[in-house]
Order: C-alpha cells, then sequence, then structure tokens
C-alpha cells in the first residue's frame, strides 16, 4: 500500500529556505535532490506495525520563528531542571522549536578546537567538515521518511571532537518544543576523531498540547578510531506528536558507541537505533527504556551490525506497557562474513500493567561468520506476583511495591544516564506514566 504525501512546501519553497538561510551550495543542491526523490521513494516498512494512516508529512508550519532565550534564568523551570549542576553556561545548547536559542562552549574546549553549534551555524563555517559526515551513516534515499528529512532540515546541532582530545564534562542539548504549530526535521551529528572520547545528552521535552504534529529526527554519530561516544537521550514528545527518530552510529577500529535511550514520547512512534562496527575491535551497547500508555502504537528496533572482527554488540531493551498502548521490540544482531570472532548479545523484556496492554519482543540473530558468539533472550509479562507478595509481605502496599517493581525493572538504563538533571527527568516522567 502507498501513502500519499501531502505537503505544503514545493521545491521552490525548498530551495527559498535553504538561500535564506545562507546555506553552501552543496546542501541547496542536496536538499532539493532529495525533496525529488521523496515523492518515489516508499515509506519505511517497521515490522508488524501498519502506519499506512500515520501522518508524517502533513503540517501547516514548516519553520516556527520563536523568540530566543536571552539567559539560563528565562528558562522554564521543567527545563532549568534538566541542566548539569554546576554546568549550567558551559557546554550547553538549547533550541526552541525551529529557533537555535541558547549555544556555549566552555574556553578549553574551544582552544582544543572542539566544535559546538547549531546546524545551520556549522555548515557556514565548517562547511567541509560537516558535508564529509552529513547524510552518510544514514542515506538520503532510504526511503520517504529520510529523504524528507534531507529537504526540510530545519533544526538541529554539530558536535565534533578532534584528534586526541578527551571531554570529561557531558555536552548536553535541550530542544524545547513549546509552540503547538511547530514541525520539526532535526539532525544531530557528532564525531569524534582518532583518540578522542565525548558524552553526549540530549532532551526533547514537550511543554504544549498539540493535536496533529509531524517530527522527523536524525542523528548521525560517527567515532573514528580508538575513538569513544557514548550518546544519553530521553525524548519526551506530546500525545498529538507523530515521530519518526533515527539515531545511527559507526564505530571504526577499537572505536565504541555507546547509547542509553530512554523513549518516552505519548504520541505514535517508529524508532531505528543502528550501530554499524565497521571496524576491527570495536563495540557498539543499545540500552533502551520505554513507556507506553494510552492508545499510542510505537515500534522499535535495535540493530547492531558487526562489519569488523573482534567486534562486540550488546542489546538491552526494557520496555512497560499500560492502558491499550501497543509496541513492538525489534532486536536485531548481525554478523557479516568476515567478522569473525565476534559477538552479538541482546536481551528485550516488556512488563504489561494492563489487560489491554500488548508488547511484541522480537529477538533476531544473522549470522554469516562460522567462528563467532551470539544469544538472545527476550520475555513479555506481567509483574512477577512472587515479587509482589515477597514485598507486600514486608507492609508495602500493592500499588507502591508495583512502582518499585517498575523502577528496578526499568533502572539498568536509568543509570546509565549521566547527567542527575537528565536521569531524574526521566525517573519523573517515568513515575507519571505508570501511575
Amino acid at each position: 500500500m502507498t501513502v500519499e504525501t501531502k505537503l505544503t512546501v514545493d521545491i521552490d519553497y525548498v530551495n527559498t529556505f535553504s538561500t535564506q538561510k545562507g546555506e553552501p551550495e552543496w546542501l541547496t543542491s542536496l536538499r532539493k535532490e532529495a525533496f525529488t526523490k521523496a515523492e518515489d521513494l516508499p515509506m519505511p516498512k517497521p515490522d508488524k506495525t501498519k502506519i499506512d494512516k500515520w501522518n508524517f508529512s502533513s503540517f501547516g508550519t514548516h519553520n516556527v520563528n520563536s523568540e530566543a532565550y536571552a539567559s539560563i534564568e528565562e528558562l522554564p523551570e521543567e527545563v532549568k531542571a534538566l541542566l548539569n549542576t554546576g554546568e549550567q553556561a558551559s557546554n550547553l545548547y538549547i533550541q526552541r522549536n525551529n529557533t537555535p536559542s541558547l549555544v556555549s562552549l566552555s574556553p578549553e574546549l574551544v582552544s582544543q578546537g572542539v566544535i559546538f553549534t547549531d546546524i545551520f551555524t556549522a555548515v557556514k563555517e565548517h562547511s567541509e567538515l560537516v558535508q564529509k559526515y552529513f547524510m552518510n551513516a544514514v542515506k538520503v534515499d532510504e526511503h520517504k521518511l529520510t529523504a524528507l528529512h534531507t529537504a526540510l532540515l530545519n533544526g538541529g546541532a554539530f558536535l565534533y571532537v578532534p584528534k586526541n582530545v578527551e571531554i570529561q564534562e557531558p555536552i548536553q542539548a535541550i530542544y524545547v518544543h513549546d509552540d503547538e504549530n511547530t514541525t520539526l526535521f532535526n539532525h544531530v551529528l557528532v564525531v569524534a576523531d582518532d583518540n578522542s572520547s565525548v558524552t553526549y545528552v540530549e532532551n526533547y521535552i514537550s511543554t504544549c498540547t498539540v493535536n496533529d504534529g509531524v517530527f522527523n529526527l536524525i542523528t548521525e554519530v560517527v567515532a573514528n578510531g580508538n575513538a569513544k561516544i557514548a550518546y544519553g537521550a530521553v525524548d519526551n514528545l506530546a500525545e498529538g506528536l507523530t515521530t519518526y527518530v533515527n539515531r545511527r552510529g559507526v564505530a571504526g577500529r577499537d572505536a565504541r558507541v555507546e547509547w542509553a535511550l530512554g523513549l518516552m514520547n505519548d504520541g505514535n512512534t517508529i524508532s531505528e537505533n543502528v550501530t554499524n562496527l565497521m571496524g576491527d575491535g570495536s563495540f557498539g551497547e543499545s540500552k533502551t527504556v520505554v513507556v507506553g500508555r494510552g492508545s499510542q502504537k510505537q515500534n522499535f528496533t535495535t540493530k547492531v551490525v558487526h562489519f569488523g572482527e573482534n567486534s562486540e554488540g550488546y542489546i538491552l531493551k526494557h520496555g512497560v506497557m499500560k492502558d491499550e498502548a501497543s509496541s513492538i521490540f525489534n532486536g536485531i544482531g548481525k554478523i557479516e562474513h568476515g567478522a569473525s570472532k565476534s559477538n552479538a548479545e541482546q536481551e528485550s523484556r516488556v512488563l504489561m500493567l494492563s489487560e489491554k496492554a500488548r508488547g511484541d519482543a522480537n529477538p533476531i540473530l544473522l549470522i554469516d561468520e562460522d567462528d563467532v558468539t551470539a544469544g538472545h533472550a527476550a520475555s513479555v509479562g506481567r509483574v512477577d506476583p512472587l515479587q509482589l507478595y515477597y514485598l507486600m509481605s514486608r507492609g508495602i502496599s500493592r500499588k507502591e511495591a508495583e512502582r518499585l517493581i517498575i523502577h528496578g525493572f526499568l533502572a539498568p538504563v536509568v543509570n546509565e544516564l549521566p547527567i542527575d538533571g537528565v536521569k531524574k527527568q526521566l525517573v519523573e516522567v517515568i513515575e507519571r506514566k505508570v501511575q
């Protein structure tokens, strides 16, 4: 079945938008090429999830010009609560709807050649560097949504860590959604050059209600030789948003890409998280927690692909479903021919809190090499009655006992987030959603 694409913009608008942003010719041309391709490309086909009636392309406003925050003090309280304690004025980017709002980087990191800025400034001031990596891990023509993302890019951030630079403090980005007319095609590009390391943490947070909105979010993470990138994220977007989010990593020789993702959107969501272990000795780990409620439908695919020898890939996914929510959890470990002595391990577990909630955990191993190690585990079920009995026998109420079990169930990912404010926010979101 084909999906009709209803767009309120055309190729002339794309060209004008890019020109007004002062973008280099290579990006303007790429936008127009992608827009043309989008018309004929198919939609993605998430396993066991029908998306033919989901809205991914119909929106009224492509770009919302919001007033930028003048200082940290002007931030809403729920945004202030996310900031890294003691580092509130450094190593931070805040975007309000489609508008770059606050950006800061410590003088020490600037002196070491670190680049951290909004995506529009990056393509103008660091054009060749951005062009080298932009839409490289994710291809423009993979499907209709990747092409539309490229053509209609209207927000995002760029982080580059030069060779041999190790950043100790987390770099943080917060994407604030407070205008119901916002349509977000956000692109985040994080590059760690040889022998460097960085921790990047981002938040998507809605502070408004939405009837029918579209978010199309792509992240590309590139860890070159012997580099390490730890990537944490909490997505907390409004119920009326249909969201496509694609986070993809590439690890070179002896490099590491580690994900800790709290996926807490209230609307229908497709999420792809793919790590390509290209180099020998590379390492990829993805830890994900999900809470679904209401009648939302979600599809989460986590995939680690081994190309290099002696590469290691780990997937851990824990989800909680309540009300009439339904989610598909696909975990894929793929070892390509030639990736000998590699190890692919995964675990997916879903906890259902109500009779009408649905969770489907699908562990998949695709092995094209003999000399490897691989394994998987999956479970879908209710709260363990033995755990409940044990806690209640200690004088704890049933409601409180269930709450403790749920937090314990999700703790392996929650505890991985490196910023206390972000970790606290994720705990509070989980608390609110499972009440």
